[in-house]
């Protein structure tokens, strides 16, 4: 199926998404670009990229292209979603009209996992990079990311607008330290000025073992670590229900991602394997300090810790707004608890997104008992959440393309290409993830634990099912 990029028709919708009554269309074109740019740019580029450079070398920009490329996949299948039926439930509500309500249970709770378990990892991120300031390092680490927890969840509160606002605001920020630093390290390598001694440049690579310095084992281990880094594609998904005219906005704001990510994630990594060696960069520091900080500038590394920490402050706003509309579209049919099906008079459902903060909370407590192992133990959690999340956005998007083949349904005009062979590589390379996990002792744990998980599914699944009630979805359908 070949990709078309004219505007797509009028979306033809399916079952309406009760979940989707009494939401303020308050978000602009400009909030849903910046949305998209926020969710390719994140935590998992500006921290977890300096681990895994130490880890991996060089060889983490073709990691980050092959997972780019899938994440690409992903979100451009929910678009296609998107534009048949708009809805605030997202991915929820397409498993509920393609999948059924198991489909729409599994969908919801596991993305809760993603972002309940990524907020930690935020608040644990916006720790480490105050502690990098002297100011802030008798401060325990619980507890400057409880303040963390307390000052997002307050804005996240207020309104969508101010949400969208925020959003906007941190991915300008974002891009432009990107851009930023882009520039002066293109600057170093075109003028070979030297960093701790040492030319910048191609020959660095070389010096040190190459593209695979370590290996092309490490390289394919980390793959689910950089999962993560893609973590909040799909948010757009989430914010079309809030969004004045999808149709037109979302194919845009979806096809810029593919650049973005060539761009940011793999040029940058492949400009810090030019400027420095890639045993230089540690776990405990973004990458992008520790290159400002030995080149000299004043303030420079104090500046781009700022940068970063605006990053892991938008993640964090991002997974507490998309868990609040999910959860209220469970709530509706009964497959989340009643509470969070609230909204407050500003339209924004509170009651998902408290619930989503209580878990964040636990994640304070991690930070007391465990500040060391806090961010790698909870970013496998994530993993699982987002992989979980992405294959149902895939098999969704399946399962539609079935549907549209035998009449019951029309494609709009913008499409997955190559449909039905790109879903399933898709969904083949999520499994191949799953299994990589266990080559990992962190992995092994999150492995271990996934029984768990799908038993804590199961018994929840038997104690909602009797309470499950889809009228509402046929009366906002009729």
């Amino acid at each position: 199926m070949t990709d078309r990029t004219i505007p797509a028709p009028a979306p033809e919708h399916g079952p309406a998404d009760a979940g989707d009554a009494g939401y303020r269309k308050s978000l602009k074109a400009r909030h849903i670009n910046m949305i998209a740019i926020g969710g390719a740019i994140g935590t998992g580029l500006f921290l977890g990229a300096g681990g895994r450079l130490a880890q991996a070398g060089p060889a983490l920009a073709i990691v980050y292209a092959v997972c780019g490329l899938f994440a690409f996949f992903v979100v451009r299948s929910l678009g296609e979603l998107i534009l048949h039926r708009p809805s605030s439930g997202a991915f929820v509500s397409y498993a509920r009209e393609f999948m059924g309500e198991k489909g729409a249970y599994t969908a919801g709770w596991m993305h809760f996992l993603n972002w309940s378990t990524t907020g930690i990892a935020d608040i644990t991120a916006i720790a480490l990079y105050a502690h990098y300031w002297s100011v802030f390092t008798p401060v325990p680490q619980w507890v400057l990311a409880l303040i963390a927890l307390a000052i997002v969840l307050t804005l996240n509160l207020v309104s969508v607008k101010l949400f969208g606002e925020l959003e906007f605001w941190f991915a300008i920020i974002k891009v432009a330290a990107l851009v930023l630093f882009m520039v002066i390290g293109i600057f170093l390598v075109v003028t070979q000025h030297p960093i701790d001694g040492s030319a910048p440049g191609p020959q660095l690579i070389g010096e040190r073992g190459g593209i695979f310095p370590a290996g092309v084992l490490p390289m394919v281990l980390i793959m689910q670590g950089v999962i993560f880094a893609y973590a909040a594609v799909e948010l757009v998904g989430v914010a079309a229900g809030e969004t004045e005219n999808p149709a037109k906005v979302m194919p845009k704001a979806i096809n810029s991602i593919m650049w973005r990510i060539g761009l940011f994630y793999v040029g940058s990594v492949v400009l810090l394997a030019m400027l420095m060696p890639w045993d230089a960069y540690s776990k405990s520091e973004s990458p992008f300090v520790t290159v400002l900080s030995h080149i000299g500038v004043p303030a420079a590394g104090d500046v781009m810790n700022l940068v970063v920490l605006t990053a892991a402050m938008s993640s964090l706003n991002s997974g507490l707004y998309s868990t609040g509309r999910i959860l209220r579209s469970m709530s509706m049919a009964g497959s989340a608890p009643k509470f969070t099906g609230v909204m407050n008079a500003n339209s924004v459902p509170y009651g998902g997104i408290l619930l989503t903060a209580a878990v964040c909370v636990v994640g304070v407590g991690l930070n007391y008992l465990m500040p060391a192992e806090a961010f790698e133990i909870v970013l496998n959690f994530a993993s699982i959440g987002i992989l979980a999340t992405w294959a149902i956005i895939v098999l969704c998007h399946l399962l539609f393309v079935r549907k549209a083949r035998r009449g019951e349904v029309t494609r709009p005009g913008y499409r997955l290409p190559f449909s039905p062979y790109t879903e399933i590589v898709t969904l083949a390379f999520l499994a191949s993830v799953v299994v990589l996990m266990g080559f990992d002792e962190t992995g092994r744990i999150t492995l271990m634990a996934l029984p768990l998980i799908i038993l804590a599914l199961v018994i929840g699944w038997f104690r909602v099912r009797k309470q499950i009630d889809t009228s509402a979805f046929e009366k906002a359908e009729a």
